[in-house]
């Protein structure tokens, strides 16, 4: 295969029930060149590694999302990195508006906040509210699949390997560095599994919390520690 063009990068932590039918997802998107995934297991018993039976990189990492990110980061040999977790679906033509974007002069951007459509409209609520957050503030999430220029990205030291977080203080580094952030208006596709397990309005609650105290300046730490995130949380 030609040099990949972009590198769609999976961060893990026992999906071995899903992980090839979305692997098969990214493979079936159109692309504007080669596109190779890297799985990144942090699972010391590499379970989601063992089920891959699908053309991806197996790489397995020391336990933690943005440790397993940025160790996909530094094996990817793609132009463009894309980070997708692995309960998303991305667009169809995601990889096309992504190449798109990073060609006029963005350096990061990500999708907007989609649910499946039978997800009820308590989610379309919580999805259309976080869209308006996104563009008024300009700061993405990570469930939004969030990219970047791979050199812009390893430059800027990638994410801080904390416990959470690390997507949004990625992208206050950049905003604050007055660099331009791609917001696109197609969508990608979430699971609402955490939302239904825990009741939509309690997750929610918990994580609007959890921001305010970090906008306030409570460390991710201490966020992960009184919450009881595990290493590759959920939010």
């Amino acid at each position: 295969m030609d040099k990949p063009l972009i590198s769609v990068i999976i961060p893990v932590l026992h999906e071995a029930l899903g992980i090839n039918a979305l692997v098969e997802h990214v493979r079936d998107l159109p692309a504007p060149g080669p596109v190779e995934v890297l799985v990144v297991d942090g699972a010391p018993e590499a379970d989601t590694l063992a089920a891959l039976t699908v053309d991806a990189r197996a790489l397995s990492s020391p336990p933690g999302r943005a440790r397993q990110m940025n160790a996909g980061a530094m094996r990817a040999t793609g132009q463009s990195l894309l980070f997708l977790h692995a309960d998303t679906r991305l667009p169809e033509h995601a990889l096309l508006l992504l190449d798109e974007a990073l060609g006029h002069k963005a350096v990061a951007g990500a999708f907007a906040l989609g649910f499946p459509q039978d997800c009820g409209p308590g989610l379309r609520f919580i999805a259309a509210a976080a869209n308006v957050r996104t563009r008024l503030t300009r700061v993405p999430y990570g469930d939004q699949a969030q990219f970047f220029r791979r050199d812009y990205f390893l430059h800027r030291g990638g994410y801080a390997e904390i416990p959470l977080m690390e997507d949004l203080e990625l992208m206050q580094r950049i905003q604050r560095r007055g660099d331009r952030i791609a917001l696109l208006r197609e969508a990608v596709s979430t699971s609402p599994r955490r939302w239904q397990q825990e009741g939509i309005l309690r997750c929610t609650a918990r994580n609007l919390f959890i921001r305010t105290l970090y906008h306030f300046g409570a460390s991710p730490e201490r966020l992960a520690r009184f919450y009881g995130f595990g290493t590759n949380h959920d939010r």
